[in-house]
Parts: C-alpha cells; structure tokens; sequence
C-alpha cells in the first residue's frame, strides 16, 4: 500500500524556514520535541513529514499554498524537492527545455545561473530542511531518548528502524548536494543544538560520509520488497551506493567501479522484474509496477503539490495535445525536448523503440524560439491515467509516482561500470543487461546490441532514464556537459549550442547563504 495514511499526517515541525543559521535549533512555536516524540505514534508521523518532504512543500492540505516549509523560493508550488531537482538536472540538458518566464528559469539552458538564482537557493534549502528534519529525529530517537521516555520492547524496535530509514533519507539528500553543490554546509546529529554557524564540506570528505553512512545501515534496513511501499529497504540503499560509486571519480578524483558492479548487481538480484511494458512505470497506478525499488509517492486526494509528477504531467502538455489522453483538466504548455535527443531513437514515431513517446503532430522538431511550445517535440511519457486508460483520481493533482530508483537504473549501472573496468562482472552479463532493456523496448530480440561501448551505455540510459532526473550527472561523468565535445539546442544560450566553462559542472553555493555564513566559501568560478 502507499504511504498516503502516513503522508496526511505531515506535522507542522517548525525546525527552520531557511537553512543557514541554527541548523539543529528546537523547534520554538508548535510541536516541541517532547510532545511530538512521546510515543511511537509520533515518531511515526515525524517520519512521515520527512518521507513527505520529498513530495511536498508544506503543511497545507489544499496543494502547497499558506504552509511553506522553506521561504527562499517565493512561490511555494515552485519549491518541491522533485520539481527543483528535475529542473537543474534536465533543463541544462539536451533531454529538455521550458517555454516559460518564470524568474531566471531560462538560465538554465542557456547555462549562465548565478548564486542568486532562486531555484538554486530553493533546492539547497529543501536539501537542508530534509537533513535538518532528519537530524532532529536521529537525536531524538537514540536509545537513551526511548528508555526516558518509557518507550520499549515493540514500539522501541519500530522507532529504531524508522531512525535507519530516516539516516537513508539524510544520506539521499546528502548525495544530491554532493551531487550538484559539492562542496556544501554540512551538520549531522553529532552537532550541539542551539545556534551556531555550520561548517563546510568538500566533495572527498562528503564522499566519504555518505559512504560510511550507507555501509553502517546495509545490515540494518529492511530486506528488498520487506517494507511498506514507498519506504525504503535495502534494494533502495544499494541503488545509492551504486549511484554514488558510479560517480565516484567524478567527486573524489578515485574510480570505485568495481563497488558500482557490486551493489547494482546486489539490486539486480534482489527480486524486481522489469515491466513488461515500459509506459506503464511512468502512469497513475504505478504502485503496481514490479520494477521501481524506491518511489516518491504522490496522491491527488491525499498528497496534492504543484510539483512532482503533477508539474511533470502538467507542464508537459500544450499543442495539440489531448487532456483527457493524460487524466489532467488543462496543460500548462511548458516542458518539451530537443532535437538531440530525439536523434538517439531510430523512429520518433515509436514504432521500433517504443521508448520514444514524443508528440509528434503539432510540434515541429527544431527550436527556434523556446517560448513557443509547439517548437520542439512535446513528451507523452509522464500520465495521470492508469495502465488500462482510466483518469486518476483527481484531474489537477496527479497520483503518478515518481521513481527515484528502479530496476533498469541498475541494469545500466552494472554495464557501464563493467565496461569501465569494474570487476564481478563480464562484457557479455553487461551487454544482456541493456538488452534486457531493449527486448522490452521493442517488443523482441529484433532491436538487441551484438557489442556493447560506453557510448551505447550512455545513449540507452538516455532512451531508458529521461525526463527522470539523470542526465546532467550522466553527461557530466562521461565528459560532455560542458565541452564542445558535444551540443545541443540552445547549450549556453546558443540555438546550435556552445561549450561553457568547466566550473558549471558544480551549481554555486547560493549568495543568502554565503552573506549570513562566514564559514563558507564559493565554488570556483561564481
């Protein structure tokens, strides 16, 4: 079943509205730690605020508006953890752009961002209030917290794997700031309560963190397929540990293939099947679907927000486009691809790789002005209607779940690390892994690879992975995103594309937090 029973029991846990200062302070207005935690019942629903932060932006129930979790971001449906990152990691690609004129969010394509742009700062303060909130709970749920407060036998070991739980969730948000700032603040339960000025991190010491905190928790999470669905287990800790080796060279200068080769076939063996149809991972009953190892739950009814597959389902209509098609009372006529792309399938139509869902009637292939949404080809991946055609359960707030990791992520980790040199794995298991991948593709053996090179890899986690928040850490790690080695439409503002600087590979520490923390130092470059 999916969390929705512990999503709407999100609680107003006033710990920050920003995330420079009094990173660990106690709460002083509404739910104090000794009300909230006197039960296991509130532990619970502290859990469910921070499995809720990945979703939603607040504390309101009417779809994000009046209850903000975080202020940097002026509009608060524009501040989901999912929105936010899928924008920085999709928008400076070549899988997708934006018609619209919202704040600075065309600076993204053209790759000229600075540190006071607010989505910038919005993601780094949802990635700190998650750690924050996170922090907050591991201190409160230590064993000596528990045994004050008579807390014990049952309910003391469900408060204890809640607590491992909410260490993954830390580590998740860790590995996207490392991911994308490198070198941010850094606070973990081991720091005092009250106020203080954090500290910064570097990319190797947080690697290095991140890392120790996942093998600690290997051996305490549940099993694969052992927990509530949109809980985390074990599967979901081994797809991070393989993300995070995969990357590994990239943030530590160190290559850990073989680490990556271990815990995506760790994934591969632990009991998900790929669905059989490919579609049908990305619709409104995707609960059911035998391949997604961890979502990000999202309910029309019960967990309303203007990001997530919401924005994803939305923003990705317009044109001539059906509504009824996608279980959504109007499109929003903002998200679409280009032409690059698109060249990676052999038939955009579908017909061979029926991957490609592009809308292809109405829409013309090149971009010649961003603003217009029929240039460019529109993406009918993302749908608010179940595998048998029918609408969701709410035409404004979609219930499509967002995947954060499931099982074709691992199959294309485990062949590039492979390739890369990785041991435990052999060129012919990595080329069976992606042509796992392509018999369902294209619906036969018809479409199958009889060699296999990085460049393949990486085209096939592009036809496999877009528009699920991959490709700029892809591009990065092979080199791409910022050379000339490679262009796309509009890469730094440019319609045929140019190279930028290599600093753009790291986002910039946002300026509100380097004006109110002296400890902390900009990327090079900003």
């Amino acid at each position: 079943m999916k969390l929705y029973n512990v999503f709407i029991l999100v609680i107003a846990l006033s710990i920050l509205s920003s995330c420079t200062k009094d990173l660990d302070r106690v709460p002083d207005q509404g739910l104090t730690n000794e009300i909230l935690f006197k039960s296991e019942a509130g532990y619970r629903n502290a859990l469910a605020k921070i499995y809720g932060g990945l979703a939603l932006t607040g504390n309101s129930a009417n779809g994000g508006a009046g209850s903000p979790d975080i202020t940097t971001i002026s509009d608060e449906g524009f501040s989901s953890y999912i929105r936010i990152l899928w924008k920085m990691q999709e928008l400076t690609t070549d899988e997708a752009v934006i018609g619209w004129n919202d704040k600075t969010i065309k600076d993204f394509h053209e790759m000229d961002w600075t540190p006071a742009d607010e989505f910038i700062g919005g993601m780094y303060s949802r990635l700190f209030f998650q750690i924050t909130l996170a922090n907050n709970f591991i201190i409160e749920s230590a064993d000596d917290k528990l045994s004050a407060r008579g807390i014990s036998g049952t309910d003391a070991d469900k408060v204890r794997a809640y607590r491992n739980e909410v260490r993954f969730l830390r580590a998740l948000s860790y590995w996207h700031a490392l991911d994308l700032f490198g070198n941010p603040t850094f606070v973990t339960d081991a720091n005092p309560i009250g106020a203080f000025l954090p500290t910064q991190t570097n990319r190797t010491e947080l690697f290095n963190y991140i890392e120790q905190e996942c093998l600690d928790l290997e051996n305490l999470m549940a099993e694969p397929k052992a927990n509530e669905y949109a809980r985390a287990d074990k599967a979901a800790l081994w797809m991070l540990m393989a993300n995070l080796y995969l990357n590994a060279q990239v943030y530590t200068g160190t290559a850990r293939f073989t680490e990556a080769v271990t815990y995506s076939k760790k994934v591969m063996n632990a009991g998900y099947t790929l669905n059989t149809n490919y579609a049908h991972n990305f619709v409104a009953d995707n609960h059911t679907s035998p391949e997604i190892i961890f979502p990000v739950a999202f309910d029309g009814v019960r967990t309303r927000t203007w990001g997530g597959a919401t924005f994803l389902v939305h923003a990705g209509v317009g044109g001539d486009m059906s509504t009824t098609d996608f279980g959504i009372d109007f499109g929003w006529g903002g998200i679409r691809t280009t032409s690059a792309f698109v060249s990676k399938f052999p038939d955009p139509s579908g017909s061979t790789d029926k991957r490609a869902m592009f809308q292809i009637p109405g829409q013309q292939l090149a971009i010649t002005d961003i603003g217009e949404f029929r240039h460019g080809y529109a993406i009918r991946k993302w749908k608010n209607v179940t595998k048998n055609g029918t609408a969701g359960s709410n035409n404004v707030f979609v219930d499509t779940d967002f995947p954060m990791f499931r099982l074709a992520e691992a199959n294309l980790i485990f062949a590039e690390a492979v390739l890369r040199g990785g041991a435990g794995g052999t060129s012919a298991e990595a080329l069976a892994a992606v042509n796992a991948l392509r018999t369902r593709a294209y619906g036969s053996a018809t479409g199958n690879l009889a060699t296999l090179t990085l460049n393949d890899v990486l085209d096939e986690r592009a036809r496999e992975l877009y528009w699920e928040g991959k490709r700029r850490t892809d591009l990065i790690r092979y080199g791409l995103f910022h050379s000339s080695t490679y262009l796309w439409p509009w890469k730094g503002g440019v319609a045929s594309g140019r190279a930028v600087d290599d600093y753009r590979n790291l986002f910039p520490i946002p300026s509100s937090e380097l004006n109110s923390n002296p400890n902390l130092s900009q990327n090079t470059g900003y």
